[in-house]
């Protein structure tokens, strides 16, 4: 299997070179005796060289060669983590487990920064830490923009021009600086957010919901607009129903805004923006006398650990944070080995947890489900 050939010679020369066997400046073999040596193809003796490269174990000069780093034994990069919501927002807390355990990540460090609290603003201790970073003249630094305030868009922007003039590369995570569809010029590391929107409300359409609603939070990140707008492909996409667009933006546990919105709407559905905001919606749904799901089903995006333990098991789009988290390091350390790649969306896919605040699917006359 070629995935177990890359793997097993990326290894093996791995520990060569750690335990000394390729001293700092020796040179390797070539990828014609690494080809013979291993019995795999020349793409797959590429891949792994490509990879010890990215974490700073070899170099690789043209016409000449490649050979074990001077740093290859020192740990290499030191990388900050400037997540203003971190320990607030679930999602982010396994996305750095996951960088943490990313094989490319054994030679590096992960800096997570002073504990912020409650009090401060976000927008000004993100920018505190960012200069902290740019004082400990860090490696890289992986960033989710501010959210949730009314300056996040001028916040944002100035902590990557400060680290745009250090010199400092950056991943973001999770979400881009700039509103949806616009696209800021620095690697992104996340989930295709328009797909989801568009699959957690074809679910509700499969259900046969006839009068589905978006529900969100004020002054959201940009992957909720990207949500939004799969929301809205979903429903353009049914042709001959017609299902009204109803965006709704306000406090899901504001009781008197959500009976506003139910006798204004008649939403049978709900596609939250996240779990949180599905959660608190349901509560609130619940305090007004509505059953979930038999009156209103709701879905939610993210599959946090509570959102099994909701009074009512929450139907979610499952993100794979700890794959986000690994593929981060790598965007990263092949930022860092080449400088001029264009700006990348690494866009992974989440899966569809069905529970029980998502009504059966809808039956024909003929007793058959309707999928």
């Amino acid at each position: 299997m070629p995935t177990y050939k890359y793997r097993q010679i990326f290894e093996k020369l791995q520990s060569e070179i750690s335990s000394g066997r390729y001293k700092p400046g020796k040179r390797l073999p070539s990828e014609a005796e690494l080809v013979r040596r291993f019995g795999a193809s020349r793409m797959t003796v590429f891949r792994a060289m490509h990879e010890l490269q990215s974490l700073g174990l070899v170099t690789r000069r043209v016409g000449s060669g490649t050979y074990a780093s001077s740093n290859s034994h020192k740990g290499s990069h030191v990388f900050g983590l400037l997540i203003p919501e971190l320990g607030q927002t679930e999602i982010f807390e396994a996305i750095c487990k996951g960088m943490m355990e990313a094989q490319e990540a054994m030679h590096h460090s992960l800096l997570w920064g002073n504990t912020v609290s409650q009090e401060q603003e976000k927008e000004q201790a993100a920018e505190q830490l960012c200069e902290q970073y740019i004082s400990q003249k860090v490696s890289g630094v992986f960033f989710a923009p501010v959210e949730f305030s009314a300056n996040r868009f001028q916040s944002n922007h100035k902590i990557v021009a400060a680290f745009d003039r250090a010199g400092i590369p950056m991943v973001l995570l999770d979400r881009d600086l700039e509103p949806y569809p616009q696209r800021s010029k620095y690697d992104l590391v996340g989930i295709d957010n328009r797909r989801t929107g568009f699959l957690a409300t074809e679910c509700l359409i499969k259900t046969g919901a006839k009068r589905i609603a978006f529900f969100a939070r004020p002054n959201s990140a940009p992957t909720v607009d990207a949500r939004i707008a799969g929301y809205r492909e979903a429903l353009l996409s049914q042709g001959g129903r017609s299902i009204r667009d109803v965006v709704t933006i306000g406090d899901a546990s504001d009781m008197k805004f959500i009976r506003s919105v139910l006798k204004k709407d008649h939403p049978d559905a709900f596609v939250c923006a996240n779990d949180l905001t599905a959660g608190n919606l349901m509560h609130t749904l619940i305090s007004l006398g509505q059953r979930i799901p038999e009156d209103i089903s709701i879905v939610g995006i993210d599959d946090v650990k509570y959102a099994r333990l909701l009074p009512v098991p929450l139907t979610t789009l499952h993100q794979p944070c700890r794959d986000i988290g690994r593929m981060a390091i790598a965007v990263m350390l092949d930022r860092i080995a080449n400088p001029d790649l264009p700006p990348r969306d690494v866009l992974l896919r989440c899966e569809l947890i069905m529970r029980k605040s998502c009504s059966a699917p809808a039956v024909n006359r003929n007793g058959h489900k309707r999928l």
